[in-house]
């Protein structure tokens, strides 16, 4: 079973209406369409773009207006995966519920479904300038093409979530990620490859880059695509199918064969996902069945 699959290095400047942004959205999906993608990654906070519109009064946004886009960004994305019949990770996207603010990212599929990841670990600036919330469930979403999780950002540096998530059965993390400097991204990119190596799956990894000047916390941006994969033979060397240029805006394109993941989880050079010691520490299979 192969996936093709596209990360998106979202450039973010400041625009003057909702229809821009559709504009540039729907670019980049018609580019992976046209590279024959099945699924397309975009990055976390992507749609902050929406903030720079600023009001009437000629202000900037705030981050408790932007649920105020929810419907818009919501009928945007499931008409562009019906249209061009891809899996589309819309990054992801701030709602409000229960007068909380939620960082959620979004899978909307083919024929219209629409599913949500809720981040689960919030960084102390989530929390402390925009009262974010963290979620409290996580799933694994299936697809004709395989099993997949969502893990946002911070999500990715912690290693129990992925054990979850590959005991669960997925084989591929996409991970939706902003970063605003090289210690930050760097966090993000070197822990994706030490989970892919841990639990010998792919992760697809994604940014932003360029700038919003009138948006708080969202004025720099240090982001680069990577398609991360195990870290044995049958895989290209340093554990990268793809990665793009720092800080461009771009898309990268790789296909993911889920029958190497199998082969090298069998016979690998190393098998780390068979050789847990689950005598000395959880066995997530077990508690997956119990969840």
């Amino acid at each position: 079973m192969k996936m093709r699959v596209s990360a998106v290095q979202y450039h973010l400047h400041t625009i003057k209406s909702f229809e821009e942004f559709a504009a540039q959205c729907e670019h980049y999906v018609k580019t992976a369409q046209e590279y024959g993608s099945e699924f397309v990654l975009f990055p976390e906070f992507f749609t902050t773009q929406l903030l720079s519109i600023g009001s009437e009064q000629e202000t900037s946004l705030t981050i408790s207006e932007l649920p105020g886009f929810t419907e818009q960004y919501l009928d945007l994305f499931q008409a562009l995966a019906i249209n061009t019949g891809m899996h589309i990770i819309g990054g992801t996207h701030v709602i409000s519920r229960n007068n909380k603010l939620y960082n959620v990212a979004h899978l909307f599929y083919p024929n219209g479904r629409i599913e949500e990841q809720a981040k689960l670990h919030i960084t102390p600036t989530e929390v402390d300038e925009w009262n974010m919330s963290a979620g409290d469930d996580f799933r694994i979403f299936d697809t004709d093409k395989g099993r997949i999780a969502l893990l946002t950002c911070y999500d990715i540096e912690f290693p129990e979530i992925v054990r979850m998530a590959k005991a669960k059965g997925a084989d591929v993390i996409f991970c939706p990620s902003c970063t605003d400097d090289r210690h930050g991204f760097h966090r993000v990119r070197y822990t994706s490859h030490a989970r892919a190596i841990e639990n010998q799956v792919y992760v697809v990894l994604t940014g932003t880059v360029g700038s919003l000047p009138t948006v708080d916390f969202m004025r720099a941006n240090f982001g680069q695509a990577a398609i991360i994969t195990p870290n044995d033979i049958p895989f290209p060397p340093k554990g990268l199918m793809a990665e793009g240029e720092l800080n461009d805006d771009m898309i990268v394109t790789a296909d993911l064969d889920l029958n190497l993941l199998y082969e090298v989880r069998a016979r690998g050079s190393v098998t780390t996902w068979r050789d847990r010691r689950t005598d000395l520490y959880t066995d997530w299979e077990k508690e997956a069945e119990r969840i």
